[in-house]
């Protein structure tokens, strides 16, 4: 019975190609261990973001400082939105980072950079286990500069991400339609908004296209990476939209009050990693990936040479009984 039901529900995947392939990615992600890297992923993303934080401060601290008019213009919206003297310390903390901006600076650079290394090492180990690929013998410092290239060429593709994420969201689909004189036709606001998604997604496309062929330690093809990264585009978009409400509850609760925001970058972090490693393993199980069945060579020939020497007994008997009977019709002649 078991085995007729597991036969039926073969055949029901079998016919059906994208269930068979999901299953297949499915597999392939548990088998190397998804989770467990999306984990590390999120770590080293939290880890690198209070470098990052410092290297802000500074930035913000050499424009402050030559503004003072946008510093005081800062300082007083601070104080009028945060209430008490939490307001005020954070006041502080401005002063302070402007005061020190070049030693924040230094020290922010430093750790956002063994921060990113770390990130991108994690990262490029979690897609090249999704591949199976072997991962190649190196020194330490070869693999250090290879990650550095890998994290400037990401920044490149996050660049353009966020250029066409600029374009949906900076007035650019308004201003078009301002120019035609459609901008208050009815519609659209319909259109702005697919216009943004379809830009959204298209620049998340970027991003991932980039991390599913090329951050793998050994690069692959575009050909499936483009596929996967639009799948993953599109699901990361949905994630956005139910992260936004997932963090407006979260922020709400009393505990979110406290650590709401740490909490929401760690569940964003994990869940888009994820939805990469997956993508990846998408990528990785396509059928033009899947490596040809190795047929195994037929095994040696073994030759064994049969010599008979002498001569068998029933063909000895044979012989004899011949002769005895050619001797005895000679003789009988030879007497006639």
């Amino acid at each position: 019975m078991f085995g007729k039901v597991k036969a039926r529900i073969e055949g029901e995947v079998q016919a059906r190609p994208w269930l068979d392939h999901l299953i297949r990615a499915g597999g392939r992600y548990q088998r190397q261990r998804g989770d467990y890297f999306a984990a590390g992923i999120t770590y080293f993303t939290v880890l690198s973001l209070f470098p990052l934080l410092m290297v802000g401060f500074a930035i913000a601290g050499f424009v402050l400082s030559r503004n003072p008019d946008l510093l005081n213009e800062i300082q007083q919206k601070i104080v009028d939105k945060i209430p008490g003297s939490f307001g005020g310390q954070v006041t502080d903390l401005i002063d302070q980072a402007i005061k020190s901006r070049g030693g924040v600076g230094v020290l922010g650079l430093v750790g956002a950079l063994y921060a990113g290394l770390g990130w991108m090492a994690n990262l490029r180990a979690a897609l090249t286990e999704q591949w199976e690929q072997k991962v190649p013998d190196g020194n330490w410092v070869g693999s250090k500069v290879s990650d550095l290239l890998a994290l400037l060429g990401l920044g490149v593709a996050m660049g353009v991400s966020l250029g066409l994420s600029a374009l949906a969201g900076g007035g650019l689909g308004r201003s078009v339609l301002k120019s035609v004189n459609l901008d208050t036709a009815p519609g659209a606001g319909t259109l702005l908004t697919v216009l943004s998604l379809v830009l959204a997604v298209l620049s998340s496309w970027a991003v991932f296209v980039w991390i599913i062929a090329r951050l793998p330690r050994q690069p692959v093809t575009f050909v499936s990476a483009t596929k996967a990264a639009l799948l993953a585009a599109i699901v990361f978009e949905l994630w956005k939209q139910i992260a936004s409400i997932y963090l407006k509850s979260v922020l709400t609760s009393p505990a979110g009050v406290a650590f709401g925001p740490i909490i929401g970058l760690m569940v964003f972090a994990y869940i888009t990693a994820r939805i990469i490693l997956f993508a990846t393993a998408w990528a990785a199980t396509a059928r033009e990936n899947e490596p040809e069945a190795e047929i195994a060579p037929p095994p040696p020939a073994i030759i064994t040479p049969r010599v008979t020497a002498g001569m068998s007994a029933m063909a000895g008997a044979a012989m004899f009984g011949a002769g005895a009977v050619a001797g005895a019709l000679v003789g009988l002649c030879r007497r006639r």
